[in-house]
């Protein structure tokens, strides 16, 4: 009976969801006029709720705290360097990580990774970056000369409601082919004997869990059946749920044969880390097997908080927005849990994402090659500027993080304006005096 109830439910939901995006509704078709206030709520403050702020710890106090355990945990002698590389997903800005690998292969300052990791739109970069600089040319083509048509088709018809997904995902799967040749597959392969790592991360539907591949072991093995899994793996990890159908896995259970789903990985994560390996040699040496002072290079396809606009009063948009939202507050949750990882093992934390004032024209699901050849150039020119890697989490810099109010009365404030210290800057200030004055 409830299974019933469940679908019957489910029906009536996709029912309102033709309706509304099909604007049926007649005179109801034009949404009310929002309320608009015309500034931006990101440039705005409360000057009450300001005050008190030295009455309390600030973010940058915590982090400041942070750092100084890192320090503090230096070893005498330094451990081998290993560098990690993190792919987030993001649609069409992939772009814009593509950009940033490129150019900073032209920098002269792109390292050899220890261990990759890609979701989504990482995930089909992430091959490319693992097997290192002379594969850059099929990443700046893959995103700058790609059509919305090349990666799917929307079905046009209404029964695909019902259906596994609103789109054909087959051009993508070509697509994918044509990235994952025999020949990709040997030279992952290849790389992973020498004790690189490449992982790549799926959501199984079922469970409702994330799932890690390792996409060089998968890639040992060879056999024809090894390519197959390799592939599914990466349009596994890009196919949005709902408008991209899952990717079914056959997978044995005690020697009993099943079917997995997997869709986009990014349901689950919005980027993930893996360490790298530590040699057998090593394992007992703490020194050697120590991670202080390695490199984790993180890119983000995208920006870390949404830019302001104006939302019109109509479901769908007050929907779609509040789910780009929640993809955003993801993003930097991971990328918090990450740079906490950073401080215990003592490696540096690098970030880049797209710059705040950097003007987005398309969605992320729209494959334009005009606009995506725009966000390559810009992940370009910030890798080959004079500081191309962010080293704080989000929520540290000026205007991120939450809004503090005691009231509606809010007046315009100066980025360059610091904010009153908090407890543990007024300390810091205090021993620092202390210690300059030899402890009077």
């Amino acid at each position: 009976m409830a299974r019933r109830w469940e679908r019957a439910w489910l029906l009536t939901l996709a029912c309102a969801f033709c309706v509304l995006a099909t604007g049926c509704f007649g005179r109801w078709r034009q949404p009310p006029s929002p309320v608009k206030a015309g500034f931006n709520p990101v440039e705005v403050l409360d000057p009450a709720a300001e005050a008190t702020g030295g009455q309390t710890w600030e973010m940058r106090d915590l982090y400041a705290l942070a750092e100084r355990v890192r320090t503090e945990n230096k070893p005498a002698v330094l451990p081998p360097k290993r560098n990690v590389l993190v792919l987030s997903g993001g649609g069409s800005y992939g772009a814009y990580s593509a950009g940033v690998l490129v150019g900073w292969t032209h920098s002269g300052t792109r390292p050899e990774f220890d261990v990759v990791t890609g979701i989504s739109t990482g995930a089909l970069i992430a091959p490319l970056a693992f097997l290192g600089q002379g594969y850059d040319c099929e990443i700046e083509n893959l995103y700058t000369t790609l059509r919305t048509k090349d990666i799917f088709r929307l079905k046009k018809t209404v029964r695909s409601i019902f259906s596994e997904g609103l789109a054909d995902t087959s051009p993508l799967a070509k697509q994918i082919e044509k990235i994952v040749t025999p020949s990709l597959l040997r030279d992952v392969a290849g790389e992973h004997t020498k004790g690189r790592r490449l992982y790549v991360g799926t959501t199984e539907l079922e469970s409702r869990r994330p799932v890690v591949w390792d996409m060089g072991q998968i890639a040992v093995r060879g056999t024809l059946d090894d390519l197959a899994l390799f592939r599914k793996i990466l349009l596994a990890s890009a196919s949005i749920p709902g408008v991209f159908p899952p990717t079914t896995i056959p997978v044995t259970i005690d020697g009993k044969p099943f079917t997995e789903r997997h869709v986009d990985g990014g349901v689950t994560q919005a980027l993930f880390f893996r360490p790298p390996v530590i040699k057998p040699e090593d394992q007992g040496d703490a020194n050697r097997a120590s991670l202080y002072g390695s490199d984790v290079y993180i890119i983000v396809a995208g920006k870390l908080y949404a830019d302001a606009s104006l939302t019109p009063l109509r479901v769908l948009n007050i929907t779609a927005g509040s789910v780009s939202t929640l993809i955003y507050s993801q993003t930097r949750g991971d990328l918090l849990r990450l740079y906490t990882a950073t401080i215990l093992t003592g490696m540096n934390y690098r970030v880049a994402a797209i710059h705040p004032d950097y003007v987005t024209t398309a969605s992320a699901y729209d494959f334009d090659p005009v606009e995506m050849t725009k966000l390559f150039r810009e992940g370009y020119r910030q890798a080959t500027s004079d500081a191309p890697w962010r080293v704080t989490p989000p929520g540290i810099e000026k205007s991120e993080g939450a809004f503090l109010r005691v009231g509606p009365t809010l007046q315009r404030y100066d980025l360059n304006k610091p904010k009153p210290p908090g407890p543990l800057s007024r300390f810091r200030e205090m021993m620092n005096h202390l210690n300059s004055n030899g402890g009077a």
